[in-house]
Order: structure tokens, then sequence, then C-alpha cells
């Protein structure tokens, strides 16, 4: 019940503002990786994994949930953090790729920001897929970057 309540509570906070045709056009194309990400909550960490029946790492959760929105995302999050355009940590909109340092090498892990500065993600093994803020200790001196995606050229 906790779940459906969050998951409620960041799809509302999706709904596109009364910007200009453009926004509102990119904020529908992201919900619908939002969307997916949000429905693998809970789903088991398994590394190489790709899929919801067979369990997620974190750049497999980000390929599979865009790809399930026709946008092709490449497997790895070093790739992963090549494709689209930096965002600043202040700029972040729900759907952009956030990176971390999580094993000595930048760029070893990826999330989804959904919002409200948290970040959806499939964290490590023994774990599985949940959301978590960006300005926890751990997570904050880990930041490595930010990605928005082009949706327009189907993400690169």
């Amino acid at each position: 019940m906790r779940q459906l309540l969050l998951l409620c509570a960041l799809l509302a906070n999706l709904l596109p503002s009364a910007a200009s045709a453009r926004t509102d056009r990119d904020a529908a194309v992201r919900e619908g990786p939002i969307s997916h990400a949000l429905r693998a909550l809970g789903t088991r960490y398994r590394y190489g994994g790709a899929s919801p029946e067979t369990g997620f790492d974190c750049s497999g959760l980000i390929a599979h949930v865009f790809g399930q929105a026709g946008l092709a995302v490449p497997r790895t999050a070093r790739a992963q953090s090549r494709v689209g355009k930096p965002v600043k940590r202040g700029n972040l909109a729900p759907g952009d790729l956030v990176f971390y340092n999580t094993r000595n090498a930048p760029f070893s892990h990826v999330g989804m920001y959904v919002g409200n500065g948290r970040f959806v993600h499939a964290p490590k093994p023994g774990a599985r897929v949940r959301i978590e803020r960006l300005d926890t200790p751990y997570w904050r001196a880990r930041y490595n970057g930010g990605r928005r995606l082009d949706i327009d050229n189907g993400s690169h």
C-alpha cells in the first residue's frame, strides 16, 4: 500500500504544467520510462539482469524502462553516461539519469530521477529496486552528474 501511495504521489508530480507545448510533450514522453521504473519497485537485484522476470542491475533497469517506452539506451552505466546532455543537479527533471561512483570508478552506477530530490535504482546484490534521496550522505558524496536524454532522437 505504501508503494502504491508513493507511486501515485510521484506520478502526480509528473503532470505537465502549463508551459510550452514542447515542454508538455517532453514531460509526457518522460512519463513512460518513469512509470515503467516505478512498476519495477521491489524487483530483486541481479548482476547483468535486464528484466522484471530475472531481476535488474542498475543499467539493466534503465535500459529496460526506456526500451519499454520505445527509446533505445545503451546497456552499461558507462555507455549511458555518454548519451544525452549534461544536466546540473539543481536542474534535474523527472526522467533524467543520475550517475554515481560506487566502485571507485566514475559512472559505475545509474538511476533515474523521479522528482522531489529522489531517484529510483537497482542498488546492489541482495537488495531490490527502490527509491532513495539524492541528498543522503552516501549518494551525495558519490554523485557524478546527470544526463537528459534527447527524446526527439530516440535518446542520443
